[in-house]
């Protein structure tokens, strides 16, 4: 239908921590405005904000962004646009409530989260990398550093935001006064708690990339600033990724081959994200194992027969984490 639609889409994202009295009031209202704009995206809404991922119509981006506009807390927000497009980053519209609108296992009512840590643009965040006396860390998941990351950053090997918050604390324990704390992630917002919450853990120094690895690559661009980022950018669409140089700093899951282009498993009932190569995919059917290429064969009435009253392995959530990939866990 998009194909057939024939008309340009822009994937961008957005975010803001908000106080919002009826989080449920403010997701109909988002639905029922962008749904008749035919906006597609995930949209999380929660009493401490919202956090937006989504593509507009080229033609109705005026319109949306005068939407935006009438909302007072999101007028003239800073709007990430994806450095590569993808007419299909997102199929439909889901406009969810949570009570988080990033999960970070936090009470913030033990600290303040307004205290946030500087901002940095791309070209202050590159002298901040560049100061001897600075700590980078990336606060994303494994499997999204795996294909890319700014160079000499300290990659947690974790498997969500949560995970990564005590393990830098204890790392960092010795160092909180003395370093620079310079933080990144996709978009900015997993560093707007982070920075607060290591402010209030006693970190004296602490920096974030504002906007992310998204607004960073634009701006290096825009302004020919030295791009000391590498690797692929993930991103939580259908494209999976953004290429932002053409440096490959990752390697097959299965083979052990340079290569970083995720894929889910082709059984349905798998469906693991992990790193295949070409040569892999084709071998392979883009399945992660024997086990799961076998499946796929089957008609899929018997597949479904299979998936009938089973969950989903929790593989699925443990992204990349699987005993079946031989290069992984070596």
């Amino acid at each position: 239908m998009l194909e057939e639609a024939g008309t340009e889409r822009l994937t961008l994202s957005f975010y803001q921590y908000a106080q919002i009295g009826n989080p449920q009031l403010f997701r109909d209202h988002l639905f029922l405005t962008w749904n008749p704009m035919e906006v597609l995206g995930r949209i999380y809404v929660a009493y401490e904000g919202i956090n937006a991922q989504l593509s507009v119509p080229a033609p109705r981006f005026e319109e949306f962004k005068a939407h935006l506009d009438q909302v007072p807390f999101l007028k003239d927000i800073r709007l990430n646009i994806a450095v590569e497009q993808d007419l299909k980053s997102f199929l439909k519209l889901k406009v969810k409530v949570r009570d988080k609108i990033v999960a970070d296992g936090l009470n913030d009512s033990t600290f303040d989260v307004t205290q946030k840590g500087q901002h940095l643009n791309a070209e202050g965040f590159n002298d901040m990398l560049s100061n001897p006396n600075t700590i980078c860390v990336d606060m994303r998941n494994h499997y999204e550093s795996e294909i890319g990351h700014f160079k000499g950053a300290v990659t947690p090997d974790v498997d969500t935001f949560r995970d990564s918050l005590p393990i830098i604390e204890k790392d960092l324990e010795d160092l909180k006064e003395e370093k620079n704390l310079l933080m990144y992630c996709t978009g900015g917002i997993r560093c707007e708690k982070a920075s607060a919450y290591f402010k209030h853990k006693g970190f004296k120094n602490v920096y974030q990339l504002e906007g992310g690895i998204i607004e960073y690559t634009r701006q290096v661009k825009d302004n020919d600033l030295e791009n000391k980022f590498v690797g692929k950018n993930f991103v939580f669409d259908e494209r999976r990724c953004e290429r932002i140089t053409d440096d490959v700093v990752a390697h097959c899951h299965q083979c052990g081959a340079l290569g970083d282009t995720h894929v889910n498993c082709a059984n349905e009932a798998c469906h693991l994200l992990f790193i295949q190569c070409e040569s892999c995919q084709g071998k392979m059917q883009t399945c992660c194992s024997d086990a799961c290429n076998e499946i796929i064969q089957l008609p899929l009435e018997e597949q479904k027969v299979l998936r009938k009253g089973a969950h989903n392995s929790n593989k699925i959530f443990k992204k990349g984490r699987s005993e079946i990939l031989k290069y992984k866990n070596q």
